[in-house]
């Protein structure tokens, strides 16, 4: 998997959410995204991983989402889940998990 660097037409509210980023959702469950390209209109292809969670099994979803403000929303992922991420002032990532009526939360890092 590559990220590709925003090109130079693409907001930097918006090329911030470029990378690799890892963090824990509700202090135990693992994830990983990868935010592969952003555009400059706040279109992104992603890849988001996680671990164990709940009653889900360990997977992989390749999708897209969308920047809006300081927010990116992930398209609905196969298992069902829709993911936020927040870009906070201090340049880390607040995620809101939610699948099957939970919601967790937790912090990204730039990795």
């Amino acid at each position: 998997m590559a990220v590709v660097p925003p090109g130079k037409g693409v907001p930097a509210r918006y090329a911030a959410f470029s990378g690799i980023w890892a963090g824990q959702l509700d202090g135990q469950y693992e994830g990983k995204l990868a935010v592969l390209t952003v555009a400059s209109g706040g279109q992104v292809t992603v890849s988001y991983a996680w671990g164990d969670m709940a009653d889900n099994k360990p997977g992989v979803a390749d999708g897209s989402g969308r920047i809006v403000g300081n927010t990116l929303k992930l398209g609905r992922l196969p298992n069902g889940a829709d993911i936020t991420f927040a870009m906070l002032p201090d340049g880390t990532l607040a995620a809101t998990y939610a699948l099957a009526g939970q919601t967790y939360t937790g912090s990204f890092a730039r990795q």
